[in-house]
């Protein structure tokens, strides 16, 4: 039985203050030595995530923006997955609502709700909030699914939903922001997908392992074989209600590390 990676990247994959997986290495070595395949499972973008690849050294599947869609590149072990879409040069399942139909609702209510998203943040803005580059930041403005934000008034979020779900829209909430996704995507349902897709191409089941550290991947633990939860940046684990979780003595890069050693 063939085993599939699926990792959230920050506070999980990533360390939350430096970004940093340098203490991943070992895992890392595991990992491309079995030829395991290593989804990154992510609120960021497309553009972020290849570029992460590249520092990484890998070329794999990927899901963007919680769930928004799944990327195949085409060369993908030789497979064919011309049953999926083609988008800017992969293969796609698209579940995620397109970019202008999210702005469209955040535009509408953003001053009324007292929201703050990145389609309004300047290069400045996102650094500060997220401590990225500026190289890095201006790559988390390219979006083409979903809308992060923030809300001064959080007592508000209880009528943003309900308003959000008349546009088909829900709110998720990540490590740093709230998110405008799609009603019919997250992690969770992408994980699935996916999960569907490698069972198809490699006509086989296939053993899931899922790692994150945030509210929004607790769907993905509820739909992996093997859940793990890391510790967060502030010495605590999202709460998930899952008998059988996993948890990491370490937080980050370092507890990803522990546990996909003690996993693979």
């Amino acid at each position: 039985m063939k085993t599939v990676i699926f990792t959230d990247l920050d506070g999980t994959f990533l360390n939350h203050d430096d970004y940093s997986f340098d203490l991943s290495k070992d895992s890392l070595s595991l990992i491309n030595e079995k030829k395991i395949p290593l989804l990154f499972t992510t609120s960021k973008t497309r553009v972020e995530v290849e570029l992460l690849q590249k520092k990484v050294g890998i070329k794999e599947p990927f899901i963007v923006e919680n769930g928004a869609a799944i990327f195949f590149p085409k060369d993908y072990q030789n497979f064919d997955l011309s049953f999926l879409d083609e988008y800017h040069g992969y293969y796609i399942l698209q579940l995620g609502l397109k970019y202008k139909q999210v702005l469209n609702f955040y535009n509408k209510y953003k001053s009324e709700f007292g929201l703050l998203g990145f389609s309004d943040m300047s290069i400045d803005d996102i650094v500060k909030y997220t401590g990225l580059s500026e190289d890095d930041a201006k790559l988390s403005k390219q979006r083409d699914f979903t809308e992060p934000f923030l809300i001064e008034d959080k007592t508000k979020l209880k009528n943003l939903k309900n308003l959000a779900l008349t546009y088909n829209i829900k709110i998720t909430k990540g490590g740093r922001f709230y998110h405008l996704i799609g009603e019919f995507q997250d992690k969770g349902i992408a994980v699935k997908k996916a999960k569907n897709i490698f069972e198809k191409i490699y006509n086989d089941d296939i053993n899931s392992i899922g790692l994150g550290d945030g509210p929004n991947d607790i769907v993905m633990f509820e739909n992996v074989d093997i859940p793990i939860v890391i510790k967060n940046h502030k010495g605590k684990y999202v709460d998930t209600k899952i008998k059988n979780i996993q948890k990491s003595e370490f937080e980050g890069s370092k507890g990803w590390n522990e546990m996909v050693l003690k996993n693979v």
